[in-house]
């Protein structure tokens, strides 16, 4: 059994010159997933893990956050897409399909 239930990456690489995730305010919106999770009580062993992550090589799909362990990718571009990765897929375990890279 895995220490955590799922655990989320949320790429916040900058990057000089070239297009990033952190252009996108990745780690605002990692931050406002860990503190959804957290609000939910589904955060710790057991549970659900939001981390920083540095580049994951996707940067033209980006901002991206890859789940495990089911290994899926996703993009966004609001909170409300942050808020229905968490909840959805995080919390309930559904895949968000629109926002599947």
């Amino acid at each position: 059994m895995s220490y955590y239930r799922r655990h989320a990456f949320f790429c916040t690489n900058q990057r000089e010159g070239r297009a990033c995730c952190q252009d996108h305010n990745a780690a605002e919106m990692r931050r406002h997933a860990r503190d959804r999770v957290r609000e939910a009580g589904a955060d710790g062993p057991g549970g659900v893990r939001v981390s920083a992550s540095g580049c994951l090589d996707r940067c033209a799909e980006g901002p991206v956050v890859v789940v495990y362990p089911e290994g899926v990718w996703y993009t966004f571009f609001s909170r409300e897409d942050v808020d229905r990765i968490v909840e959805e897929h995080l919390l309930a375990g559904r895949e968000v399909e629109d926002l599947r890279i």
